[in-house]
């Protein structure tokens, strides 16, 4: 039986590899500098460094390509935009093409995506990630596997939240491991509010994500919120 505990704020930090997301720091949005100087006071293992408009992105990669190569971490995801996207679905995918090697995922939302075909190039750098009640696709297995069909080397980022807000059993988070954990790069993990908002962990959602995380040992986990302070 896993522990009601084994997700407390002990058991996080010493998680191998252990990273956080620079999305939720919106006070340094597009400071890369600044916000990878942040990331390292939770971890030089992992980082997501999160573009989520798209001029947010392309100032992304520009840093990259100047500052990708000294970073010091073990696993670097990026995470694509999602809003203000102006540009051609195919300049997207050449410019995610062109991130630097340094780059170990590239994490996508679903329901964003016009034709999920033109992404194939990307291999199993690419990965998709479930998506929260707000959304009207890529929310369960039977949502997400259209996508996987059409990008069959994708990998999946399992946003725990994200499945909670679905199913606060956490029955659709488990469909989603027995679907595509052999899939699974990294994990995304907060709580979230009644907007989806990510929060800090709450001592309710540890306990219902134990049995979940559980599952998930293998690969790095993110944070999309500070740590909650006990």
């Amino acid at each position: 039986m896993v522990s009601h505990a084994i997700v407390d704020a002990r058991s996080i930090t010493a998680h191998h590899p252990l990273g956080t997301s620079t999305g939720h720091v919106v006070e340094l949005r597009g400071q890369w500098d600044l916000l990878v100087r942040r990331a390292l006071d939770v971890s030089t293992l992992a980082v997501e460094l999160a573009a989520l408009s798209e001029p947010e992105f392309l100032s992304l990669c520009d840093w990259l390509q100047d500052a990708g190569r000294g970073l010091p971490f073990r696993f670097l995801s990026v995470h694509a935009p999602t809003k203000q996207l102006a540009l051609p679905e195919a300049d997207l995918v050449e410019l995610l093409l062109a991130l630097p090697p340094v780059v170990d995922a590239i994490v996508v939302h679903p329901d964003v995506l016009e034709r999920p075909e033109r992404f194939a190039a990307l291999g199993r750098t690419l990965v998709i990630e479930n998506m929260d009640g707000r959304k009207g696709t890529g929310r369960t297995a039977a949502e997400l596997e259209p996508y996987f069909a059409a990008l069959p080397d994708a990998g999946f980022c399992l946003d725990v939240p994200h499945a909670g807000s679905i199913d606060p059993s956490m029955g659709v988070a488990h469909d989603l491991l027995d679907a595509f954990g052999e899939r699974l790069r990294h994990v995304h993990v907060s709580s979230v509010d009644e907007d989806c908002h990510h929060l800090p962990l709450t001592a309710e959602d540890e306990e219902a994500f134990g049995p979940v995380l559980a599952r998930c040992r293998d690969v790095p986990w993110i944070l999309e919120a500070d740590l909650p302070r006990r």
